[in-house]
């Protein structure tokens, strides 16, 4: 059992990816939860990423891992190109699905996931963790309380240095591209302030910039938004920076707040808080976010306790990014086919 007394999940892993280790594996040994399985493309490399963090059993694919029923939940890591037609293979299979993010290569894919999540009745999440953490909860909580004043604007930047080119994340076929990897924590972070801003935001513009050596898939994206309420946003994002940086800045009538890792807030907890009444800062720990999330979707798929993020979350955020492309004169990524 785990710490809670409930029962721990029992989760199979689709790929070796190296996210992993701290998306899924510390947190679930911190809930006390099963790592049953684990499938790759080499079977080598699962058998060593199994030994190396406790999974209890290597398989042999992807399909016999969704088949196993000693498995009750599967993880997707694997690349963005990929999360549409795992998601939608494990939902078929009556699995509780966490996959990473994007949950789709476009829009049309999650609207595919989320019927298929409707009709096998098992938890689907997308795993925008940060909206577990303290730190966003913070956020949402100085807008709410009205210590900010109403909601002008709000911009969020995640920038990474670049990957290697032979990257999949380069790759147009698995849906690559800055927006597609980062942009989508942006965009995400903008939308859930909504309800500080009289309803989802609409994007007015889009401007973006082609990777060298990878066509169709942008290396940098800025999108422009507006809410209901007046309130202007701006996302933006950088798959080939000069540092990384994930932050998150809301500016109301009387302060604002700073985030400077709101995706990895356990890598700096910070809210710094200006207002007429002084700068303040608050540590808000450092503590997983993963951690959280995973404690939520245990919730969920245990006690049927109601969750932050669902099908249809997962498909207004695609239908954004969709947009964005279209608007910054890109195409939206293809889906991508698998066997059997």
């Amino acid at each position: 059992m785990s710490d809670t007394g409930r029962e721990p999940l029992r989760i199979g892993i689709l790929g070796a990816a190296r996210i992993t280790e701290r998306s899924l594996i510390g947190p679930a040994r911190a809930g006390g939860h099963r790592l049953v399985a684990v499938a790759a493309r080499d079977r080598s490399r699962a058998e060593t990423f199994a030994a190396a963090h406790g999974v209890e059993r290597t398989l042999d694919s992807y399909a016999e891992l969704l088949a196993d029923p000693e498995v009750d939940v599967v993880y997707n890591p694997l690349a963005n190109g990929l999360h549409g037609p795992w998601n939608l293979a494990a939902l078929a299979a009556g699995k509780h699905v966490l996959t990473e993010k994007p949950s789709a290569s476009n829009a049309q894919e999650a609207e595919d996931v989320r019927e298929a999540a409707a009709q096998s009745g098992t938890v689907f999440m997308e795993a925008f963790h940060y909206l577990f953490h303290p730190v966003t909860r913070r956020l949402h909580d100085l807008l709410a309380t009205g210590e900010l004043g109403e909601l002008r604007h709000a911009e969020a930047m995640v920038a990474i240095p670049a990957p290697e080119d032979t990257d999949p994340r380069w790759s147009l076929p698995l849906a690559g591209g800055a927006l597609m990897d980062l942009g989508c924590y942006s965009l995400h972070a903008l939308r859930m302030l909504a309800p500080w801003a009289g309803g989802a935001p609409r994007l007015l513009s889009a401007r973006a910039g082609e990777r060298s050596g990878a066509p169709g898939v942008d290396e940098w994206l800025d999108a422009e938004l507006e809410f209901p309420g007046g309130a202007t946003g701006t996302a933006r994002c950088h798959m080939a920076y000069d540092r990384l940086e994930m932050s998150i800045r809301v500016i109301g009538s009387r302060g604002e707040a700073t985030a400077p890792n709101f995706v990895l807030p356990q890598r700096d907890d910070r809210v710094v808080v200006r207002t007429a009444d002084g700068e303040r800062t608050e540590h808000l720990g450092t503590r997983s976010s993963y951690t959280y999330q995973l404690e939520a979707f245990a919730a969920r798929v245990r006690e049927g306790a109601p969750l932050a993020l669902g099908t249809d979350d997962s498909v207004t955020t695609m239908r954004l990014i969709d947009a964005c492309y279209e608007a910054a004169g890109f195409a939206v990524r293809p889906r991508t086919t698998i066997g059997g």
